[in-house]
């Protein structure tokens, strides 16, 4: 049988993305964790990971048995946890991924307090735009910003924000046209990568065509845009209220919005019950419900 201990330490290894980070990040010498994989290599007779010394790189068998060793020490940390109970302090390491806006924006305000509100926890912050398979790839929470509901998977799902997407403009746009309602925008002066924008006021809804000189699909390009006065982006509000806030921007139609984007966190079943998951989901959730860092 597997020596448990050993499939842990090639999971964080390979989480880590090699044996020196994970060395730092487990307090535990290089040479120890080199040899402890080099006996699970030994014991199943495989490849696991190729080391050289510009190259770190996980074998196709490494690959595989990582995605079954991350359920198998999920289940022991689990099981251990279970015994500790529930109020054990949150200890061991997190590894979370994102969106690159959201590390940059909120979340890099809320990892500083947690990391000082509990000593015994390691953060792992992953940034990407890519799509990231959570299970595969061993992380313990993902935070989705999504318009349209998320499909259904084995993944616990906790939504912790709905953001209302609003119309901004500069005060230079506004000067020169008045807009009294959807129908009154012209399609050439909104920016957005979307075809067509779904207005919405209460019970009524319009739908608008977009096709203004700039199409992009991220958030500070568009607001750059509009204060350059440009034209009306459609934009989370809590990307843009401190402009508005400032009189930098102003509300087309603050009637009207144009859908809401919604924040999510999805979890393995088992880790969430782990007390580092749930205490890492607890504090991303209150920073959300208070808009922190926005």
């Amino acid at each position: 049988m597997l020596n448990l201990n050993d499939l842990r330490l090639f999971v964080r290894v390979v989480e880590w993305g090699g044996f020196a980070p994970a060395s730092r990040a487990l307090r535990l010498p290089k040479s120890t964790l080199s040899k402890r994989v080099g006996e699970l290599e030994r014991s199943l007779k495989v490849t696991l990971i190729r080391r050289t010394t510009r190259q770190f790189a996980v074998t196709p068998v490494g690959r595989e048995l990582h995605r079954h060793a991350v359920e198998m020490v999920s289940l022991a940390e689990a099981a251990e946890a279970a015994v500790r109970g529930r109020t054990a302090e949150p200890s061991g390491l997190v590894a979370l991924t994102c969106s690159v806006p959201t590390a940059q924006g909120w979340l890099s305000r809320v990892v500083p307090e947690l990391l000082d509100q509990y000593p015994k926890l390691e953060l792992k912050v992953h940034a990407t735009d890519r799509f990231v398979d959570v299970v595969r790839e061993g992380f313990d929470i993902a935070v989705r910003d999504h318009l349209s509901p998320l499909p259904d998977s084995s993944l616990v799902q906790r939504r912790i924000d709905v953001d209302p997407v609003w119309l901004v403009a500069s005060p230079v746009w506004l000067r020169r046209r008045r807009v009294r309602h959807p129908s009154e925008l012209v399609a050439g002066e909104l920016l957005g990568s979307d075809s067509t924008w779904s207005l919405s006021r209460s019970d009524e809804v319009v739908t608008v065509d977009v096709a203004g000189r700039l199409s992009a699909d991220e958030s500070s390009v568009l607001l750059t845009a509009v204060r350059a006065g440009l034209g009306v982006a459609a934009v989370a509000a809590s990307l843009c209220q401190a402009g508005v806030r400032s009189g930098a921007l102003r509300r087309v139609l603050p009637e009207w919005t144009a859908g809401e984007v919604s924040s999510t966190l999805l979890m393995p079943d088992r880790r969430a019950q782990l007390p580092a998951v749930r205490a890492v989901a607890d504090a991303l959730a209150a920073a959300r419900r208070g808009r922190g860092g926005r």
